[in-house]
């Protein structure tokens, strides 16, 4: 997936704004996505899915919390263009 096809899509953009001001958790991130575009939890955690999976956020376990947080290098693509 390219850095345009992610931020194409509002809610991925939106979630990596949210990772762009630091870490977070997967709950803080569904809680704030859910208010502003009305999704459920399952969809949210398939959007993160997808950032993770192609590259542009990171995730580790801390205890029971995910933690995730952006990885900037995918978008330096759409900095280029």
């Amino acid at each position: 997936m390219s850095a345009f096809d992610v931020l194409s899509d509002p809610v991925r953009r939106r979630i990596l704004e949210l990772l762009a001001a630091g870490q977070t958790t997967s709950g803080a991130v569904t809680e704030v996505i859910r208010q502003e575009f009305g999704i459920s939890q399952p969809a949210v955690s398939g959007q993160l899915r997808i950032l993770r999976e192609a590259g542009f956020a990171t995730v580790r376990q801390e205890g029971a919390r995910r933690l995730y947080a952006l990885d900037p290098e995918p978008l330096r693509a759409a900095d280029v263009w």
